[in-house]
């Protein structure tokens, strides 16, 4: 169980945008003197050239790709990327892994396999390029369902959910085996925005969701999670070419338990939630007055 108290922090998700990433590397840092719990670094902009520069830029927080598609690289040439981001950043850094979702990997042309096959298979030979690429960092994966954590329990160190349900993970816990909770690493991308106006940060998380919805494997979980109206309604206006409507079939209560939204209190309220069922928060911060810079910064402020 995770230590929640009056020193809890969360995680922080930071993403290194073209002609931005000195100003995400200083607040790299700034998160690191402000006692968060890490960095996760999404594979936008350049995730394992991020991490590289974290290494150097940094001095002892912990940080992951959150995630780093296996599809994008072979698993040799990703062992021993990861093998040199282990050793420069002395043991700090953290290999999240996963098959990204079908819209992205179809734009870009690449040939795709069975999500479980494929990154138990990754996972193998990665393992086996050790001895010649060095040590691998702990290995987390990319998680929603049942089987894709059973999985990370066998073959990983972690598991990353994104967007997931708070009021779904107690059960889907109880899959992991008792043997590993101790030393299994547990954590949650979630959309936030913090504003004193809930709707107005509302609205934004929902513009966020908006292309997950739209993802099957999303809504398969969301009905496993016990959202099987919403996910209905909103298969009906995907059918009918109406994804405008999306927003609206969006219903408080799901997106509450998929996303943070409203003042700073909240923020800290819900973020200790999570902590307490045994998952580290990861803040994807998003702003209604500015871009990622300003709604980290709001995040900072939050924890001064």
């Amino acid at each position: 169980m995770l230590k929640v108290d009056s020193s809890f922090r969360p995680a922080l998700s930071i993403v290194a945008s073209p002609t931005k990433r000195q100003a995400i590397l200083d607040l790299a840092v700034e998160a690191e003197n402000r006692g968060l719990y890490g960095l996760a670094c999404p594979s936008l902009g350049g995730t394992m050239g991020l991490c590289v520069s974290l290494a150097h830029a940094t001095r002892s927080i912990q940080y992951w790709t959150s995630i780093q598609p296996i599809y994008y690289s072979h698993p040799v040439e990703a062992s021993n990327t990861a093998s040199h981001i282990h050793e420069m950043s002395q043991g700090r850094f953290r290999f999240g892994i996963g098959v990204s979702h079908g819209p992205v990997t179809q734009r870009l042309g690449v040939s795709t396999g069975k999500p479980l096959s494929d990154i138990a298979e990754y996972v193998e030979t990665m393992r086996a390029n050790e001895r010649f690429g060095g040590t691998l960092p702990p290995i987390y994966l990319a998680t929603l369902r049942n089987k894709m954590l059973q999985l990370a329990t066998d073959v990983a160190e972690g598991a990353i959910w994104a967007n997931a349900s708070l009021s779904h993970m107690s059960k889907q816990l109880d899959e992991v085996p008792s043997a590993r909770r101790d030393d299994f690493f547990l954590s949650n991308m979630i959309p936030t925005v913090i504003d004193e106006d809930i709707e107005a940060a509302r609205a934004i998380n929902r513009r966020t969701l908006t292309g997950y919805v739209s993802l099957p494997n999303y809504r398969n979980y969301w009905r496993a999670a016990g959202y099987e109206e919403e996910m209905t309604a909103i298969e009906s206006a995907l059918a009918a070419g109406d994804k405008d409507k999306l927003p609206s079939l969006m219903t408080n209560k799901w997106l509450d338990d998929n996303t943070i939204s409203g003042p700073a209190s909240l923020v800290r309220e819900r973020f200790e939630e999570w902590a307490n069922v045994g998952v580290m928060p990861i803040a994807v911060m998003s702003s209604t007055s500015g871009g990622q810079v300003k709604a980290i910064n709001e995040l900072f402020d939050v924890y001064n």
